[in-house]
């Protein structure tokens, strides 16, 4: 790890806690800072360290700066959740291309997949069953479509037998099921601080990766 690096981790990580802060007081002045400032320093990380592999870097830093964009699409007080869910998606196929520049075997990714598979079928069921009684029913495709792919980044993180991928990609996948949880099927009090928590800890993982 670089000096800049390190410098750059050091502010990210007091941006992304004065986001949880912000988050869990209702200050959002403070979040359209915090958030978004997050993910350009640790995408400014990305940029300054010294990867293992320099190829999976550039898909990295595509995928937090379509993370930025989807993280200030979320955060207008429009509703832009389709524009938001875009571009985390396409972030998603960053992190899956990159990931899999040096992953896992055919055979790893495969035994990946199964737990992989399993816990996003119930969450899938539960989510677009609650879609469909809401009558967003234009939000299934969408919203299956961002399942498979992040399904795919788990998979690919959990095959490349990278600690710091697999952990990151699973707590970024813990929140956005939360996000979805919250959304679409019901509220959860504190749920927004354990979002932003999970997210910030699983785009800081697969960031810090890239050192493996």
């Amino acid at each position: 790890m670089t000096t800049p690096a390190w410098v750059l981790l050091v502010a990210a990580g007091a941006l992304a806690v004065g986001d949880w802060v912000a988050v869990g007081r209702g200050a959002r002045r403070a979040e359209y800072v915090c958030k978004p400032g997050t993910l350009a320093l640790l995408a400014g990380v990305a940029l300054t360290l010294d990867p293992a592999h320099g190829d999976m870097r550039a898909w990295f830093v595509a995928a937090l700066v379509l993370s930025l964009a989807g993280d200030v699409f979320l955060m207008l007080p429009q509703d832009r959740f389709v524009p938001g869910l875009a571009a985390f998606l396409l972030g998603h196929v960053a992190y899956v291309v990159g990931l899999n520049l040096h992953g896992g075997s055919a055979g790893a990714l495969a035994l990946a997949a199964i737990p992989v598979v399993v816990v996003a079928a119930v969450l899938a069921i539960r989510i677009l069953r609650a879609v469909l009684t809401s009558g967003h029913r234009e939000l299934v495709g969408p919203l299956v479509a961002y399942m498979l792919v992040i399904s795919a980044m788990v998979t690919s993180a959990l095959a490349g037998g990278n600690v710091s991928a697999a952990v990151g990609a699973t707590l970024f996948f813990a929140s956005d099921a939360l996000i979805a949880e919250t959304r679409f099927v019901k509220p959860h009090r504190g749920a927004r601080v354990v979002i932003m928590v999970t997210y910030h800890l699983g785009q800081a993982g697969l960031v810090l990766s890239l050192l493996d």
